[in-house]
């Protein structure tokens, strides 16, 4: 039994919305195919962008979403995508399988997709081979509203009023694909970028520096001592790899129980890594004024047999649902350092939300967690104190349960419960501090395998499910678990 006292009489600070957001980059199927089919395809479409995936993306609230990449950011020049779309330059993405890229979607249609899914957007701008005049020019292009040579060529191409954009990344992954810099070089570079990304009229800007790769705390402690006061925002990447080699990180459907335990103590991680880079972090920031931004996050698998190496296209099974669920669980308990994270990628690459093939679209087991852990968003973090037994194999061992709480702004009390165990169910005693529950319902996501998922064939083999395996006794709640679940209770 896991025992989990729950402080719903002290609720802390806000759990933001923006860490659940998600990230589009111009890689494999994502963009072309996924979201942007064009306007004459046969695909039922809202200028250009299939219908079926804007519901399924405006069902989940998504509150940001990150463009162009990722890799391709920084060889990504944004003039070459906005005009008449016959114009455009045509260029090779270098990054991602060597595949034509014919920039028909660009600025205007990218922010015209977060309007339409009710997101923010999050620019990530081109640092490793772009110019400080060429990145300027695309802040004035998207956000002045006045008479410039930007503005002017921004209303010629169909745009009269300007956007709000909020979020802007100064460079990506600067340190590889991005520039292979030393934290010193890119400290520098940062600072004069960033002086260039300016405020037009009411838009304000929300720098974000690139961070560190996974454990590269001197990355950090370089870019904090050098230019905190320059940024509001740090990244953060790691990815989960069940071997934790790159050359053959395992497949996404075809693993045993180990490599099962191996990728959800490797998704563990993340909590040693948000911890220590907050640390650094505190030394030089102790009102936690700069946030942890945690912009590429998720599974990686070798590619499906037969795809294109290049494009990351992988499947997501129940096992992916717990490594989401873990993740959210991790910034939640996190939350007054990491204020934004975005999961990789949203459609077709890496851990997406949804799949498509031709006109067909199935939503994956990661779809249904940010689909029910959505209720935490803007919601009071409540604090847990857990104690779980504990899961072992091959003399490893990672806690069975991993779980949060928040509080939100109608007086519900929303637990999210991961049970980590591949096939033991797991009983959670819920001791409710300051709280009693006159009303209680619940969904699960599981499955009859570890190895469910869903295809074009059964696309809601895993799905969520009404959940009722709960009970309140001596006014304790006790909560059984099916193994390899996530639950979430509403307590209200």
């Amino acid at each position: 039994m896991a025992k989990l006292t729950i402080h719903a009489d002290s609720p802390l600070h806000t759990i933001n919305r923006n860490i659940y957001g998600h990230f589009s980059e111009h890689l494999g199927r994502c963009i072309y195919e996924g979201i942007w089919v064009g306007h004459d395809s046969p695909i039922p479409n809202t200028e250009g962008m299939r219908n079926d995936v804007l519901e399924a993306l405006k069902q989940l609230h998504i509150p940001v979403l990150r463009w162009p990449g990722g890799c391709f950011a920084d060889e990504y020049h944004w003039k070459d995508g906005v005009g008449p779309a016959e114009k455009r330059k045509r260029m090779i993405n270098t990054h991602w399988g060597g595949v034509l890229e014919n920039n028909h979607f660009g600025t205007h249609e990218f922010l015209r997709l977060c309007e339409l899914i009710g997101a923010e957007p999050y620019i990530s701008g081109n640092v490793g081979s772009g110019t400080v005049a060429e990145m300027s020019e695309w802040v004035e292009y998207m956000t002045f509203d006045g008479e410039s040579p930007m503005a002017n060529w921004r209303q010629e191409n169909g745009r009269d009023k300007p956007w709000k954009l909020t979020y802007f990344g100064v460079g990506n992954e600067n340190w590889g694909c991005g520039g292979d810099m030393r934290p010193e070089y890119y400290a520098d570079l940062y600072r004069r970028y960033a002086c260039y990304v300016r405020n037009y009229g009411d838009n304000k800007i929300f720098k974000i520096a690139c961070g560190a790769n996974s454990s590269d705390y001197n990355w950090t402690e370089v870019l904090m001592r050098e230019a905190t006061k320059y940024m509001d925002g740090i990244s953060l990447h790691y990815y989960t790899l069940p071997t934790g080699v790159w050359k053959d990180k395992g497949s996404a459907t075809d693993f045993n129980e180990q490599d099962w335990f191996n990728t959800l103590e490797k998704t563990l991680y993340m909590d040693e890594l948000i911890t220590r880079h907050s640390a650094i972090m505190d030394t030089y920031d102790p009102d936690k004024r700069v946030a942890l931004i945690v912009d590429e996050w998720g599974t990686w698998y070798n590619v499906e047999p037969g795809t294109n190496p290049g494009f990351l296209f992988q499947q997501n099974t129940i096992r992916d649902a717990l490594v989401a669920g873990i993740n959210l669980n991790l910034f939640h308990h996190h939350s007054d350092r990491v204020r934004m994270a975005n999961i990789a990628q949203v459609v077709n690459v890496l851990q997406s939300v949804i799949l498509t093939e031709g006109a067909d679209m199935l939503l994956t087991p990661t779809y249904h967690v940010f689909d029910m852990y959505k209720v935490h968003q803007d919601a009071s973090y409540i604090a847990t104190d857990a104690v779980s037994p504990s899961y072992e194999m091959d003399g490893k061992q990672i806690d069975q349960l991993s779980a949060s709480a928040s509080l939100n702004a109608d007086n519900q009390l929303h637990i999210s419960l991961c049970n980590l165990h591949h096939a033991d169910s797991l009983e959670v005693q819920c001791d409710l501090k300051g709280r009693q529950a006159s009303t209680i319902s619940g969904l699960i996501i599981s499955s009859d395998t570890m190895l469910a998922h869903n295809t074009f064939e059964e696309p809601d083999c895993v799905t969520s499910q009404a959940f009722t395996d709960y009970r309140i006794e001596n006014d304790v709640l006790l909560v059984t678990l099916p193994a390899h679940s996530v639950v979430t209770l509403c307590l209200k």
